[in-house]
């Protein structure tokens, strides 16, 4: 049984996560913001799923763009085996409609927003020199299309601090990996945030017509009763990854439908693999078995 934290709980990824894992015998601390307001459904779901099956599934209000609000939550949450970077949401829209504050928005949530659930998590994980961090990316951290430049800035960042991090900690026995969803029938979609500036994205009407063709192809998906479009698929690669022993976690996995992104990771990590043999630090790839 691990503990286990998981943001951004009050839908898709998060939600379902936050289920299963609890109904598999951990202890789950969900965590999401405006848990008695805007998500107090979904909060209110979670309760009585723990009470009607006595699960080890506590809500937590947390909000990860927040540094006291993050501070708060962890007075509340003891021990942390294993983190799971879920919490974040897409901004679409050409790059020049995007205020400043817009940007800064979209990077603090997607890339600080980890940082500080890590950094509250960490001493402890050191200090018995073991954990798990698994880091929420997308396929979109991978290759970046037009109208969702902002979004692939923040994932392209989760991938490197990603990269980064597991170097540095995998000496203190605890283990970094990077899942890279692609579309799934969440909310995903429907909760884009639109550049705010209309007058300027409106000059962009082949960006637009874009956007529009990947909604209707990613809907199709969503259609296909074949497709690999179903969260569970990315529920289910936590907990194996989870399950994995120290030592066996890969770097990246990637979940559904990829658009290519598995070929780029296939390619990559043999370079990869010779720069950080080259800086004399491919032991630190990973925890040791």
């Amino acid at each position: 049984m691990k503990k286990i934290l998981i943001t951004g709980c009050s839908t898709g990824f998060g939600f379902d996560a936050a289920k299963y894992l609890a109904e598999k015998g951990h202890h789950v601390y969900a965590t999401m913001r405006n848990m008695n307001d805007k998500n107090q459904v979904a909060a209110a779901e979670l309760k009585k799923l723990a009470t009607t099956k006595g699960l080890k599934l506590e809500v937590v209000e947390m909000d990860v763009t927040s540094d006291e609000s993050v501070e708060t939550a962890m007075t509340k949450i003891p021990t942390v085996d294993v983190l799971i970077n879920n919490a974040g949401r897409g901004f679409g829209g050409p790059i020049e409609a995007f205020t400043s504050a817009e940007c800064l928005a979209q990077l603090d949530l997607n890339i600080v927003g980890n940082v500080r659930l890590v950094k509250a998590v960490l001493p402890a994980m050191r200090a018995r020199k073991s954990g798990l961090i698994i880091q929420v990316s997308s396929i979109a951290g991978r290759f970046s299309a037009p109208g969702f430049g902002i979004y692939n800035a923040s994932k392209f960042g989760v991938e490197g601090l990603s990269e980064a991090m597991r170097y540095e900690l995998a000496p203190f026995g605890i283990d970094v990996a990077i899942v890279q969803p692609g579309p799934f029938s969440t909310n995903f979609l429907p909760g884009i945030f639109k550049a705010g500036n209309a007058e300027i994205a409106s000059a962009y009407p082949l960006v637009g017509d874009f956007l529009d063709g990947f909604g209707t192809q990613v809907m199709a998906a969503f259609a296909d009763e074949n497709a690999p479009t179903d969260p569970m698929v990315v529920v289910k690669i936590f907990e194996s990854l989870i399950n994995a022993p120290a030592g066996s976690r890969p770097l990246r996995t990637v979940a559904g439908l990829d658009f290519g992104v598995q070929s780029i990771n296939d390619a990559i990590d043999p370079i990869r693999k010779g720069i950080i043999g080259a800086f004399k630090i491919a032991d630190w790839d990973g925890v040791k078995a």
